[in-house]
């Protein structure tokens, strides 16, 4: 065999893989980035050790700054698999968040401060009130989804409204203190670096991909979104499965919202979460599942986020203006739907 056809070989081998595995696209998509993003950062360094280290710490840097919306990202994976969106999801952190804070208020008005509870009591209780809120907030969801038969769009549209507009009505005045403890949750070093935002988010990737693969549940969520006539008439309850798939959404933005508190130590009631449901549609649809349901996977979506992640890290390491950013990210959500319209073409 000649090198002319060697190389038309594995040309045809790369292509029918990058068409057909959306994760082998993602990841070679995610491979060119961070190339380009290490010769971007230069190799201006006295030595191998320090150049070594300084691309470590940036490393570090995206994953932990993108933790939070990666939480948030994995909820959003399985609501598209089963043929759904969620909106309300950055509005739903602010409103969780809120609540949270207010119980695990430091202050001397604090709820639980007034009534002699503080410290890890406290806390747990706050988490606790948070996780409820959130799946609160995805079951209503997901009600009006399910069995009111109304648009995903719009349901989740007219939450987020509701929540980030109720949630500054009642915060406007509020003085809330986040106790330094509380803030130990994110912010303790482990061999010197911040990194319990990443270990948050890797474990609860694993443990949504076991729930995606082996379980019910997931088989159930993929069938819903391939085909909800079929999976009806198979015996699946639709209209459950639908509203805890909005139920694990809101869940899983409750998490988001007690690392971003803890890391940050406050909220911006206003523009916290702004931006959560683009960032998280981006990357679960740029990670290869299909926009129309029934198709993705949660290492896709992680894999989507870094992409995200390092473009975002990348177009700042090269002086891109702050307001052109998000027309690189929306250049890519739509290049990745329109690739996804091939395949299903071809």
């Amino acid at each position: 065999m000649t090198e002319k056809a060697k190389r038309e070989g594995f040309f045809t081998r790369f292509v029918r893989k990058w068409q057909s595995n959306p994760l082998y696209s993602t990841g070679a998509v995610l491979l060119l980035m961070i190339l380009v993003q290490t010769v971007a950062l230069g190799f201006d360094y006295p030595d191998f050790g320090t150049w070594f280290a300084n691309w470590g710490k940036n490393w570090i840097n995206i994953l932990r700054n993108n933790a939070p919306v990666g939480v948030v990202a994995l909820g959003m994976t399985f609501v598209i698999i089963s043929g759904g969106i969620d909106l309300a999801v950055g509005s739903t952190l602010v409103a969780v968040g809120a609540i949270m804070m207010v119980l695990i208020n430091g202050n001397a008005n604090g709820v639980l401060t007034a009534v002699g509870v503080t410290g890890t009591p406290a806390y747990i209780i706050g988490i606790s009130a948070a996780l409820a809120a959130g799946c609160l907030i995805g079951s209503v969801n997901g009600l009006l989804i399910a069995r009111s038969k109304i648009p995903a769009f719009i349901a989740t549209l007219g939450m987020m409204k509701i929540c980030r507009s109720v949630t500054q009505h009642f915060m406007q005045t509020a003085g809330v203190k986040v106790p330094k403890e509380f803030r130990a949750i994110t912010n303790t070093t482990i061999g010197g670096e911040i990194i319990l935002p990443i270990l948050y988010w890797l474990v609860i990737a694993v443990l949504l991909y076991i729930l995606a693969r082996k379980t019910p549940f997931g088989r159930h969520v993929y069938a819903i979104g391939s085909n909800e006539r079929a999976a009806r008439l198979s015996g699946i309850n639709v209209e459950r499965v639908k509203a805890l798939v909005y139920v694990l959404s809101g869940a899983l933005v409750s998490v988001a919202a007690v690392i971003n508190i803890a890391r940050i130590g406050s909220m911006d009631y206003a523009n916290a979460g702004s931006g959560y449901e683009m960032d998280a549609i981006a990357a679960v649809v740029v990670g290869g599942t299909s926009m129309s349901g029934g198709k993705g996977s949660v290492v896709g979506t992680v894999l989507g986020m870094l992409i995200i992640a390092v473009m975002n890290n990348l177009l700042n390491l090269v002086g891109v203006p702050t307001f052109l950013r998000e027309a690189f990210k929306g250049f890519i959500v739509v290049a990745a739907v329109l690739l996804q319209k091939k395949e299903r073409a071809s």
